[in-house]
This record gives C-alpha cells, structure tokens and sequence, in this order.
C-alpha cells in the first residue's frame, strides 16, 4: 500500500501507469474486433483439439478464439527475434551488432521489418488450417482482407508493446502477453463453475494447491543468484587497501525468454506440414501427415518441449553472459575472485560455474514448461491443469514489472 501511494504521488510515475492501463485496454478491444469475412463459431472446438492452434492461442493471449484482427498475437515478432539471435550465434557481424546500443536499435528495426513476412506466412498457414479443418472457405477477396487484417493486428501490437516499454515500466511485448493471459482467467472460472458439483471439490483443492506450489517455486528460482566474492584493490596498502564485493550469478537467467524461443519453434514444423497434408505427391503428403501426427503427440511433444526450453535456456545465457568481458572489466577495475587469476582463468571459471547453475535453472525451468502436459497425462483432466509457461511468464512480468516500479521510485529518492 506504501508503494502505491509513492505512485501515485509521483506524477511520472502516475501517468506511466495510465498510459500502460490504456495500452493494454486498447489491446483487448481489439482482440474482439473480428477478421472481416470469417465465420469464427466453428473456431472453437477446433482450437481446444489442437495443440498448435492451442500455442498460438497462447500467444495472442486469447484472441484466436475469436479470430480478432490481432488472432495471430505477437508470434511473428517472438519467431523473428529467434531467427536474429540464431544468426548471431553464427555470423560474427550480426553478434558485433548485438554488443552495443546503436547496434541493437538496427536489430531491433531488422526485427520488426521481418515479423511483417513472417506474419503474412502465418496468417496464411493459419487460414489454410482453418480451411482444411473447420471447413470454412476463405478463399479470393476474404483471404486477402484477412491476411492485411491479421499482418496489421501484429504490427500494431509490436507498435503497443513498443509504446509500452517507453515508459521504463516493464517490457511491452511481456505485458501484453501477460495482460492475455489473465484475461482468459474469469471466463475459465465461470466455465468451470457452471459445471461444478461437490464431488469436485477435492479435485480443485488439489489444483490450487498444486498451482500455489508452482507459482512459489517459480518465484524462488526466478530470485535466487549465486554471489560470487570479488575483491577490489585500493590504494593503501594492507587489509584496509582491500574491497570486497559479491558477482550476482542469477539461476535463471534468460527469465520467459527460453520458454518463448521454445514455443515459437515448436509451432514451426506443424505449421508448415499444414501446407502439404493435401499435396498430390504421395511422399510429400504422408511426410507431411507424419510430422502433423508426430507433434499431436503428447510424450513426443512434452519430450521436445522439455529438451528445447533446456536448450535455449543455455543458448539466450551464452548471449547475454560474457565471461570473457566480465573476466576483461573486472581487471581493468582491479578486481579479481579469490583464489582465481585474473584474465583468462577467471573466464574459465565464470563458464565453469554459469553452466553449474544453469543446469539447474533449465532443468527447473523445462520441468514447469511440461507441467500441465504431466498432470493431464496422470489425470486425465483436461481443464483443471496447472499452465507451465503461463505460470512462468505470469510470475516473470510480475517481477519485473515490481523490480522496474522500485528502480523508478528510487531515482526519485523515495525510500521503497
């Protein structure tokens, strides 16, 4: 309550918080605005059986289900931020690139020029699919107002998440994402209450205790750090010439980055096997059937969602963390690690206890992304089931968003 009220006196601060309220009630208008030409009745039970269409569903934060003109989310945007961090894994200009500030805003703006095809290929993948499986026919002039329609819906939802994280309060596209997710909580609750008896009351007891279980490790584990001691030479001489400090080393590093990156790329294959399931190539048709079949598959699904969060959780923290440059500013700062030489060994030893904690943190972290696909295989149950990356990313904004209003309140000299 404290915190509220240094919020509100803050003026800034005040009208950030507006701005973002606005944004984000903006967004959810638009996610009941509908594509022109589309019948979005028949969209329902087809997204509840597939589980493609239930990950896309989760990135646009609900609004597949109406196939609103923002139905495809900020997905392009997430699938085109993975491409360019990839590319930086391997061509070394594009990693110079991404090491300082102006070389980040051309990222940036090659990023949002690459979600436009990336949001034209899956809008148009999207409708195929809805042709083919809801046996609608968007076909002429509907197919071309509805891939402008969901192109533009995307775009304008990076411009908000943009708009949005301008205002120092939190990451945009995050929020947004966020801001989804929780709208789809009520109607949840008064589905689930319309059908609700007393035989069932054990069944949600479990689930909302499962559910403060995970929201509380998740929260632990999205805190905890190593430190590191780290002893800085003064001028001096003796103990007094001596300064120790601590290297915060976090378990999880990339936060809902690796849960976004793996979900972005397990939407590819079944995407794009929906282009050729009806090809006239008997090869390419069953290959095809294969890979759909293959990742509707929930053991092979969970298995592979496991590994690439695990993956991508080493991978964005190879991007982010930089022994070799902490090792460099360390000893250009006199500092060193007990027991460690400066230079070269430090760097080893960086790596070395990084990938130590990261084992951990991805392991943790692909343990919850699976959670609810565990749960629904032990059960059965298909509606009370604990969301994995929905918690996480839940958990991830709220953080965040905590720690920036902090950061703000202390640059006006307020005592948080």
């Amino acid at each position: 309550m404290e915190t509220i009220k240094l919020i509100l006196r803050s003026k800034e601060l005040r009208n950030g918080f507006l701005i973002i309220i606005g944004l984000v009630t903006i967004f959810r208008l638009a996610a009941h605005i509908p594509v022109p030409g589309i019948d979005s009745g028949s969209l329902e039970s087809l997204i509840n059986g597939n589980q493609f269409l239930g990950l896309l569903n989760l990135f646009s934060g609900g609004t597949l289900e109406s196939f609103s003109i923002v139905a495809l989310g900020l997905a392009p945007y997430i699938t085109a931020s993975v491409v360019f961090q990839l590319l930086g894994m391997i061509f070394p200009s594009v990693e110079e690139l991404q090491k300082d500030e102006q070389g980040r805003q051309k990222m940036n703006a090659y990023t949002r020029l690459a979600t436009i095809p990336l949001a034209i290929f899956q809008g148009f993948s999207l409708v195929a699919l809805v042709n083919q499986q809801a046996g609608l026919a968007i076909v002429g002039l509907n197919l071309f107002f509805a891939l402008i329609s969901l192109t533009a819906g995307t775009v304008f939802l990076m411009w908000l998440g943009e708009l949005i994280s301008e205002r120092k309060l939190g990451n945009g596209i995050s929020l947004l994402i966020f801001a989804g997710i929780i709208a789809g909580v009520p109607s949840f609750v008064a589905n689930y209450a319309a059908t609700y008896t007393r035989a069932d009351l054990i069944e949600v007891l479990v689930f909302l205790g499962l559910t403060v279980v995970t929201i509380g490790a998740v929260v632990a584990i999205n805190e905890a750090q190593r430190n590191l001691p780290v002893q800085y030479a003064r001028g001096g001489g003796g103990a007094s010439g001596k300064v120790m400090s601590n290297l915060p080393l976090r378990v999880n590093l990339g936060g809902m980055i690796p849960i976004l990156f793996a979900l972005s790329l397990m939407s590819l294959p079944p995407l794009i096997a929906q282009f050729f399931v009806a090809a006239r190539t008997e090869a390419v048709k069953e290959i095809a059937i294969f890979i759909s079949e293959l990742f509707a598959n929930q053991l092979f699904y969970g298995i592979a969602y496991f590994l690439l969060v695990g993956i991508f959780t080493f991978f964005y923290a190879s991007v982010v963390f930089r022994p070799e440059q902490i090792s460099e500013n360390l000893q250009k700062q006199g500092g060193f690690i007990p027991g460690i030489r400066p230079g070269k060994q430090t760097a080893l030893y960086l790596t070395w206890v990084v990938n130590r904690i990261l084992l951990a943190g991805a392991f943790f972290l692909a343990s919850v992304a699976v959670l609810p696909i565990v749960v629904q295989g032990f059960t059965g149950n298909t509606n009370l089931v604990v969301g994995g990356a929905s918690v996480i990313i839940i958990v991830s904004v709220v953080v965040d968003l905590i720690k920036q209003t902090q950061a703000q309140l202390s640059m006006r000299a307020y005592d948080v």
